[in-house]
């Protein structure tokens, strides 16, 4: 494969039905490495899961054994939703990751990526009872917009598949109490972005609460905030094409330090 860098742009975070399978792995591989850069990843534990359009419901996720700064595009390994390897590989599927991803590709069509972190400040935040705190602008992005689901243990259970897609709901992430954190997106850049919001949102969370007293914006003020930042508000200016130039940047970002990403 080339490693041309891709155009910002429409096709960067629009919807991926028109672009080829080979494109979609390569979107799919820069996130990986730019979770690594931005220091989310856990071992080799944790996933990304990219659904390839089509009838076949297949996705791409990351092959079991490898760091995300090792993953390229030629390696992402192609599944269906029973975890079966569609296409050779000498790689193998974490049996953990199938069981989360597979729910929420197959509960969520406009779910075509997601994102699961165990972070330091992720997984802080999903320890405490009063879960995501309103109290900074990228938390509000998910005001009322983020579900939770109770720890049950290490999910290799499939009958877990439906307590957790219903705690997800229509929101755009999940907090797995006492576990991670989840987000998913109409494509790759989608998902990366509000993962990269979200863990701010927790970090600042965890900063601020070794402080003094919180302050916490009124209602009113954090649903229109979130209804802003999801381009629904009825504002006197609107900036639409800022998710489109931050993935630009990121896939720029992607480029300077794994150009071979796109192997």
């Amino acid at each position: 494969m080339t490693s041309t860098l891709p155009e910002p742009g429409r096709a960067a975070t629009g919807e991926p039905g028109g672009r080829t399978e080979v494109e979609l792995r390569r979107e799919l591989a820069a996130v990986y490495r730019l979770v690594a850069h931005f220091g989310m990843t856990d071992l080799i534990f944790t996933h990304i899961s990219l659904r390839i359009p089509g009838p076949e419901h297949h996705f791409l996720i990351n092959p079991y054994g490898l760091f995300f700064e090792e993953i390229t595009a030629s390696s992402l390994v192609k599944v269906d939703l029973d975890g079966r390897q569609v296409s050779p590989t000498p790689y193998q599927v974490n049996p953990a990751g199938f069981v989360i991803h597979s729910a929420v590709h197959s509960a969520r069509p406009d779910a075509m990526c997601v994102l699961h972190t165990h972070t330091k400040a992720g997984v802080g935040v999903a320890a405490q009872a009063g879960g995501l705190l309103p109290i900074s602008q990228h938390a509000l992005e998910f005001y009322e917009r983020v579900g939770y689901h109770d720890y049950e243990g290490v999910a290799l259970n499939r009958d877990e598949q439906r307590r957790l897609v219903a705690d997800l709901g229509p929101h755009p992430a999940l907090i797995l109490r006492n576990h991670g954190l989840l987000t998913v997106g109409s494509t790759a850049g989608k998902a990366l972005l509000r993962m990269l919001n979200l863990e701010r949102a927790c970090q600042i969370q965890i900063a601020a609460q070794a402080g003094g007293e919180l302050v916490v914006p009124p209602p009113d003020v954090c649903e229109h905030t979130a209804r802003q930042l999801e381009g629904t508000a009825q504002d006197d200016l609107a900036d639409e094409d800022a998710d489109e130039l931050a993935w630009g940047a990121l896939l720029r970002l992607a480029h300077r330090i794994a150009p071979d990403h796109t192997d």
